[in-house]
């Protein structure tokens, strides 16, 4: 998985995006674009922390159940959550039932509505200049300055699970970063 391969329609993509239909979906649609909006930007920090340690396609394959189970995210009902909802949430078998993890979505729901500025403003603000593209996997980093920074100040305003790497991750599924490679057709 170095370059880009072709995938069932004959497109060049980005390896991992023509490895499964949900991935191929996924990498067309979704990974790389610019996203917008408190809710819609909450959810995925949520998702990629629920990701740490597991492969994105468990994530993904359970986002329905996720949203099922978390309200669609809204961060003002999951900061409300307590005993009963965590409960809840453990015996939930279409989620991670990770418990560190449940309870970091509820404290970043809490921290969020402890922000003094926009999420999009506050995650969008470590955005780098667009830089020349990888032209293989191997190139796409893990952690960037940018994504150790963001972390840092996640943490400082009482975000969890939020590291460097999930905190990139989160910059490529949002497109704050494209990391599309230069033979992928979605490289502009």
């Amino acid at each position: 998985m170095t370059g880009a391969v072709a995938g069932p329609d004959g497109r060049l993509r980005c390896a991992w995006g023509a490895s499964t239909p949900d991935y191929l979906d996924y990498h067309d649609t979704e990974w790389g674009r610019p996203l917008r909006g408190e809710q819609a930007l909450f959810e995925r920090m949520c998702l990629e922390a629920f990701q740490s340690g597991l492969s994105w396609i468990t994530i993904l394959r359970k986002r329905e159940n996720f949203r099922a189970a978390f309200a669609g995210f809204d961060p003002v009902v999951i900061a409300a959550y307590g005993e009963a909802d965590i409960d809840r949430l453990l015996g939930d078998p279409g989620i991670v039932r990770n418990r560190a993890k449940i309870l970091a979505t509820i404290r970043n729901a809490n921290a969020l509505a402890g922000l003094d500025q926009p999420l999009d403003e506050l995650l969008w603000s470590f955005a780098p200049r667009p830089g020349p593209r990888p032209k293989t996997m191997a190139e796409v980093p893990a952690i960037t300055p940018e994504s150790t920074a963001m972390a840092k100040t996640l943490k400082k305003r009482g975000f969890a699970f939020v590291g460097p790497t999930t905190c990139y991750a989160l910059m490529q599924a949002t497109g704050m970063v494209d990391d599309h490679l230069t033979d992928c057709w979605l490289a502009p």
